[in-house]
């Protein structure tokens, strides 16, 4: 974004077509001293409605991180920040939070965090040290939050992502296909050829899935360990090791998909971002680290099980919104997605190798 010349942060801000312009202007005016002059040096886009402030007030400079997004993810990150966190021991577990400012419709939200810099996880996934760090905290956010007094209220504003959300999209993915297939909807589409086998390679993929439920959710039940707070998007990209005063910590940020769930739906997340020879001492650390909190996890055959349990429920989920918007609105682009979840069933392959040995790695 080009800066004007007076660089006035309330100016710069309101003549821009950001939503909630000014109320962000006057946000960012108090966070960086009230009353004394704020400028705005620069602003960076970092992905969608995700931006770098860079700041000049009478105290000096800071660069913030703002995060524009619809009340509802809104909420729930302000309730991750300003609760949930908090309440298992861990307020320091995710960017510091410096406030929020919405639009006057309320249809519009931002978050002002601090800003972590460019120390994402993705960038040093070769260092192990850096890299157990993030592991060190991912098993002190399950270990502490497992079975916590806290989890219901999750639960209620962030919902479920365990054997609820898996039976409730393979079920939505196989009828919204079914629909897709007779022509139903709205729109009235006729499909091509190469739609229809789309539509086929999905249902040869989600109809046996369909009829696993019960085994696959009996055993999130019964072996899946205790429910715990989830991030629910355990990406590298939203991992971050930085250097402090007492040494090297990590932070999660982004965190519009926590919910309460398994331990094994982050787990399977993150191992993923790893190639597979990197996945055995990953998986033992975090082996290790949850025995302090008195459970475990299955030997390795029944813990790709349930690792792609959480990956196909969330293949499902994939297909449900492309579906739904080929039904209703007709939408053009739907294939294409549905073509992308499709290709992705195609390659799977368990998230841990079938021989291990930990020790020798």
């Amino acid at each position: 974004m080009t800066i004007a010349p007076t660089r006035d942060v309330q100016d710069v801000l309101e003549t821009s077509r950001l939503p909630a312009a000014a109320e962000l202007g006057l946000v960012l005016r108090d966070i960086c001293g009230g009353a004394g002059s704020v400028r705005l040096e620069a602003l960076h886009k970092l992905k969608t409605n995700v931006y770098r402030a860079q700041l000049e007030s009478d105290d000096g400079s800071r660069s913030l991180v703002l995060k524009c997004s619809n009340p509802a993810l809104t909420r729930r990150n302000l309730l991750v920040a300003r609760r949930w966190l908090p309440a298992i021991g861990m307020p320091d577990a995710g960017a510091q939070l410096m406030g929020s400012a919405a639009d006057g419709q309320g249809e519009r939200m931002w978050l002002i965090y601090e800003d972590l810099g460019d120390a994402r996880l993705d960038a040093v996934a070769t260092d192990r040290t850096k890299v157990g760090l993030a592991i060190d905290l991912i098993v002190t956010l399950h270990v502490r939050s497992a079975g916590h007094a806290v989890l219901p209220d999750i639960r209620a504003h962030a919902g479920d992502l365990g054997a609820a959300y898996l039976t409730a999209n393979v079920r939505d993915a196989v009828r919204s296909l079914d629909l897709l297939r007779a022509g139903g909807g709205a729109a009235k589409l006729t499909l091509t050829t190469a739609q229809q086998a789309v539509i086929e390679r999905l249902l040869e993929r989600l109809r046996p899935l369909e009829r696993e439920l019960p085994d696959r959710t009996r055993t999130l039940e019964q072996e899946g360990g205790p429910e715990v707070l989830l991030h629910g998007d355990l990406w590298t990209t939203n991992t971050f090791v930085l250097d402090g005063t007492d040494g090297w910590y990590a932070k999660l940020v982004d965190w519009d998909h926590a919910a309460v769930g398994r331990a094994t739906y982050d787990l399977s997340t993150f191992l993923l971002r790893f190639p597979p020879e990197e996945r055995a001492w990953i998986l033992e650390r975090y082996r290790a680290g949850i025995s302090a909190g008195g459970w475990s996890l299955p030997e390795t055959a029944a813990l790709n099980v349930q690792l792609e349990t959480a990956e196909f429920a969330r293949y499902a989920n994939r297909v449900v919104w492309p579906a739904v918007a080929r039904l209703v609105d007709g939408a053009t682009w739907a294939f294409d997605e549905l073509a992308m979840v499709a290709d992705w069933f195609d390659v799977w392959t368990p998230v841990m190798p079938a021989v291990q040995d930990p020790a020798a790695v």
